[in-house]
């Protein structure tokens, strides 16, 4: 059932999509007609449809949410992009701002001027206006860290001041709190005069009169307890609480292992200061894996699309050109055995399949230990056992594979020497695929370096030059 309604999701976000494609169609084409006609005049019904396009596309666009409008930008390019962001209602900018890629967003903050930059960072509650705030201009943070109330003002400033993967860059200071000597009755009463909960809220949080965190009161059991009771008589004492200082990934594990939908965030002397939702900890989570595919890669950060060539080029070039001084290295080793493969050409068609199964394994290996080490599963102690673990798998698999692939080529080229010396290859890139899936990761880490970026393109290159160099040199050594 969550598969098909995620299905139904795209395919709602597609449609709409292909709906706003369609009416700015319809309206760059009522724009081309009202060139001057052989009489230099307008016909009514271009001057009538042109306004009518427009408010029919700011009628889509304002029955839609923030994130399906942030969805749509992102698709669009930057011409047609700048036409449906002008026709968003000022009050919802900043919601919109939020959602949308990083990319994207320094396109439409660009296309803003310091008044409606303003306008739509006072729209925002402080957490939020903190992820906004490294985007924005300085005379514009100002200006709103002036027009907020002194209580939001040290919220902001408190939220900014911490780092980008903390929990405090995720907390949320809207929370309902309440005090463990009153009664459920009262806490109800007290709930029916809000306007409504925070979003989120699956519990309240006691405190004493210092604002110390005693327990929680979980809204299923305020349901279902006898209202004349004390809330310290239903609380729960015991809580997974996070400190602001703390790492998001080890918050976003604690989400997932204990199912939780919210959780306090306390100061060192256990202080309620704010609070983590499973929300922030979705957005976190699929920033952080998006930002891994792309270190992968070797992309420095999110792409615009539709960004221009300059902007795409200096995110591009840095592995590129990593990437061509392994390729070159690669074909030097090829040149050294050119001899070789002139007088047995059939290792011209073979060696491909020797350096792509390897590249293949290879990013195997990086891509788990990648993911061991950001789930913090991997110790420093275990990489000797990893290591030896990962060789063993690459020696059967060698041996598997390869001696398939040597029985092949025994049977295409009428050598068993080939076939051998295919098989014995292949084990041996395998291997070198296994050990450097294991040391690239391991040796960027020790020095302080995100272990999944450029992974992808450094295993390529050390598989492909070593499966060229192994197996045209057994070939050399055994066949010639």
């Amino acid at each position: 059932m969550a598969d098909l309604a995620n299905r139904l999701e795209i395919e709602d976000l597609k449609e709409n999509l292909r709906a706003v494609q369609d009416l700015l169609e319809r309206h760059h084409l009522v724009e081309a007609s009202g060139e001057p006609d052989y009489d230099g005049e307008r016909t009514g019904a271009e001057l009538e449809a042109h306004p009518r396009h427009l408010a029919e596309l700011r009628g889509t666009i304002e029955r839609l949410h923030p994130a399906d409008i942030a969805f749509i930008l992102e698709s669009l390019p930057f011409d047609e992009r700048l036409v449906v962001w002008d026709l968003v209602k000022a009050d919802r900018d900043g919601e919109i701002l939020l959602e949308v890629s990083d990319a994207v967003r320094e396109s439409l903050i660009a296309s803003m001027d310091s008044k409606e930059l303003v306008a739509a960072a006072e729209t925002l509650e402080a957490d939020e206006l903190a992820d906004l705030a490294p985007d924005l201009p300085d005379d514009v943070i100002q200006d709103v860290i002036r027009s907020l109330p002194i209580e939001e003002r040290e919220q902001l400033r408190a939220a900014m001041s911490y780092a980008e993967e903390s929990v405090g860059a995720l907390m949320d200071f809207d929370m309902v709190t309440v005090r463990e000597d009153v009664t459920l009755e009262a806490v109800t009463r007290y709930l029916r005069r809000l306007d409504e909960l925070p979003g989120h809220t699956d519990q309240l949080f006691v405190v004493d009169r210092h604002q110390k965190l005693k327990g929680a009161l979980p809204l299923a059991k305020l349901i279902v307890s006898d209202l004349e009771l004390e809330v310290g008589k239903v609380m729960v004492p015991e809580l997974i609480t996070f400190n602001a200082e703390d790492k998001a990934d080890d918050a976003a594990q604690a989400f997932e292992r204990y199912d939780l939908v919210s959780a306090p965030v306390v100061d060192q002397d256990g202080r309620l200061i704010a609070r983590i939702t499973v929300d922030a900890v979705v957005d976190y989570i699929r920033e952080s894996s998006a930002e891994q595919v792309l270190a992968e890669a070797g992309l420095s950060e999110e792409e615009d699309i539709f960004a221009p060539v300059w902007d795409s080029f200096r995110n591009r070039w840095a592995w590129l050109a990593v990437n061509l001084v392994t390729a070159f290295i690669a074909s030097r080793v090829i040149g050294t055995f050119e001899g070789s493969i002139e007088k047995l050409v059939a290792l011209a068609a073979l060696m491909p399949i020797v350096a792509g199964i390897g590249g293949n394994s290879g990013n195997q290996t990086t891509t788990m230990i990648v993911r061991a080490l950001a789930l913090g599963q991997l110790q420093t102690h275990y990489w000797r056992k990893l290591l030896n673990k990962e060789l063993g798998v690459a020696l059967l698999n060698g041996l598997v594979w390869g001696g398939l692939l040597g029985i092949l080529s025994w049977a295409l080229y009428d050598s068993k020497a080939l076939g051998a010396v295919m098989t014995l290859a292949m084990t041996l890139n395998l291997v070198l695929a296994a050990f450097m899936g294991v040391a690239i990761p391991y040796v960027r880490q020790r020095f302080g370096r995100d272990p999944a970026v450029g992974s992808s393109v450094l295993i390529t290159a050390c598989t492909d030059s070593g499966g060229f160099f192994i197996f045209l040199g057994l070939a050399t050594l055994f066949l010639l």
